[in-house]
């Protein structure tokens, strides 16, 4: 048996966990990290405190595996998409303009951070045709957009001592490794990198970084962000092998052995998809899947399939032997998760986050969780629990008769997809005095629907532009809640797949990543299937009441969106 280490680092924390060649969770550990938050539209973290809490977290899940380290065969990592800026010797330098830029622990703008958004619209503005490969709109949260502010708002100095400019999961190999390879998915997916070949790509286009201001990144050859591939920088695909392996020093830091081969990063809800894509949902589904050859059973399941990585925010993984464009949703994206293959990303930007939003501004939310612990649950248990003794006072037949008076449009922290507009907001309408734990329930309710509607929005985003979606591959902690799971399935009509480890799912995949570069296989789509493995299969109610509801409720949220926009048209005077 052979043992792989993946490694997570999500919005708040960082995770590992050792695999072994079925697939089978072995031991996980999970630390927090540490966010700065000075201003709605700023958050910073900070490379040694995430680096740190990576050791912690690998010693302390091969502790719990019982595995030796030196029968481990392989390490992969994956992270959020957040912007990381050090010297040339790899040294932090600060991000934060609240220090005047003088703080280098705080070198880490996350990706949550909007502090681009007047950069962005003016790199749209340009409409130049390296957007068509995001949808047409670049979102504030991608690193290109975060890197031309700092060039207008860090003193000219400091900008040009920056050596290097990272998308996080790429900074991590480096950090192991030693090697300044980059990762396709990274590059191509936030650091508006069009891979070569594509429409004669060379990969970075000259004339779109000396259009939308950052002609110093040109001049330099693109060294700071890896160089010219072919020629200056390498780049790598999902779970290649970087460099020479695991360094002295990042084997002592880690525990593990020294030159250990380390799998060239994704983005963490890449992660994701590779651990659940993959995955089949019966025995004989993966012993037919597995009887395939790679190509055939790619087609047949990974093209149909949706991945959804539901978190602080959710991200929508999809893909298709063909490049699919869909206005404002990322990509097409070519080999950034299977080579060959393009990958569509739509996401939402706050879910996780809004529900914990809409839970923590509510008056009622200390009785509420009075009354979860004298129930020994934790909130959201409680929630569900309550919701249907609610449904059943009322004699009502369905949870969904508890708030057709009550809607929100979701949008509190902007829309990431289908719209691509940061400026949308939330909306909550039939809005009463009541301060009750009731009155918390349904809203709490209202916010997962609104939620699942989203998700429709997307799905039918991508399927009218030629996408065939029918499956959805959860992951993430949301995925443990019931009424969530289900209501995502009533919704969108698809069928949902949950992975056998939910929490896990996401630092599992990048397991298989570790998996690909020790040898497993050489195709990462063959490592999916070979270590995928699903759980419960949640199927959309077929009772027609609840699909009327539902129709209703959608049809709700997509007035709710016309509205207001109709209101910003009125505002401005438009009409």
């Amino acid at each position: 048996m052979d043992y792989f280490v993946g490694i997570d680092i999500g919005t708040g924390s960082a995770r590992a966990c050792v695999i072994d060649s079925h697939g089978d969770v072995l031991g996980l550990h999970v630390e927090p990290t540490k966010t700065w938050n000075p201003r709605h539209e700023i958050y910073e973290q900070s490379t040694e405190n995430i680096w740190k809490c990576i050791c912690t977290s690998v010693k302390e899940a091969v502790s719990k595996s019982g595995i030796q380290p030196d029968a481990i065969r392989g390490v992969g990592f994956d992270a959020t998409c957040s912007l990381v800026i050090t010297d040339k010797q790899g040294a932090p330098l600060s991000v934060d303009p609240e220090s005047n830029f003088s703080n280098h622990e705080r070198n880490i703008i996350l990706w949550a951070d909007h502090r681009a958004i007047d950069q962005a619209n003016r790199i749209n503005a340009t409409h130049h045709n390296v957007l068509k490969y995001v949808g047409n709109t670049i979102s504030p949260e991608m690193e290109i957009p975060k890197t031309l502010w700092l060039s207008e708002n860090m003193p000219a100095e400091k900008f040009s001592n920056i050596g290097h400019i990272f998308d996080l999961p790429d900074y991590l190999t480096y950090r192991a490794t030693g090697s300044l390879a980059r990762s396709t998915c990274s590059v191509t997916c936030k650091c508006s990198f069009v891979p070569v070949g594509i429409e004669q790509s060379k990969g970075w286009s000259d004339d779109y970084f000396r259009t939308i201001g950052l002609s110093q990144l040109a001049d330099e050859g693109f060294e700071k962000l890896g160089g010219i591939p072919g020629e200056t920088g390498e780049f790598l695909f999902a779970g290649d092998p970087v460099g020479n392996g695991l360094t002295a020093e990042a084997a002592q830091d880690l525990g593990l052995p020294e030159g250990l081969p380390v799998g060239s990063a994704v983005i963490d809800a890449y992660a994701g998809a590779i651990a659940t894509l993959g995955a089949s949902s019966s025995r004989a589904e993966a012993q037919e899947m597995a009887r395939l050859p790679a190509k055939e059973s790619l087609l047949q399941q990974g093209a149909n399939r949706l991945a959804i990585i539901c978190g602080t925010s959710s991200c929508h993984i999809a893909m298709a032997p063909e490049a699919i464009f869909v206005p404002g949703v990322w990509g097409p994206y070519k080999s950034v998760l299977v080579p060959g293959m393009w990958c569509a990303e739509g996401g939402q930007s706050s879910t996780g986050q809004l529900i914990d939003h809409m839970l923590s501004k509510h008056p009622a939310i200390e009785e509420a969780k009075e009354l979860a612990k004298s129930r020994d649950m934790n909130i959201y248990a409680f929630l569900n629990t309550y919701l249907e003794e609610k449904k059943q006072r009322h004699k009502y037949k369905y949870l969904e008769q508890l708030v057709s008076q009550l809607h929100i449009y979701p949008d509190f922290h902007g829309n990431r997809s289908p719209l691509a507009d940061p400026t949308l907001r939330g909306t909550i309408v039939g809005h009463s005095l009541d301060a009750s734990v009731d009155d918390l329930a349904v809203k709490y309710l209202a916010t997962l629907q609104a939620i699942s509607c989203q998700t429709r929005h997307i799905i039918e985003s991508l399927n009218a532009c030629g996408y065939t979606i029918d499956t959805l591959c959860l992951s993430g902690g949301l995925c443990k809640n019931p009424i969530f799971v289900q209501l995502h399935a009533d919704i969108t009509g698809c069928k949902v797949i949950l992975p056998k480890s939910i929490e896990g799912a996401v630092v599992i995949g990048a397991g298989f990543l570790g998996a690909k570069a020790a040898g497993l296989s050489d195709n990462l789509w063959d490592v999916m299937i070979k270590l995928g493995q699903a759980g419960d299969v949640v199927n959309p109610s077929e009772d027609s009441e609840i699909k009327t509801l539902n129709e209703r409720k959608y049809k709700v949220f997509k007035m709710m969106l016309d509205d207001q926009r109709k209101y910003r048209r009125v505002m401005a005077g438009e009409e």
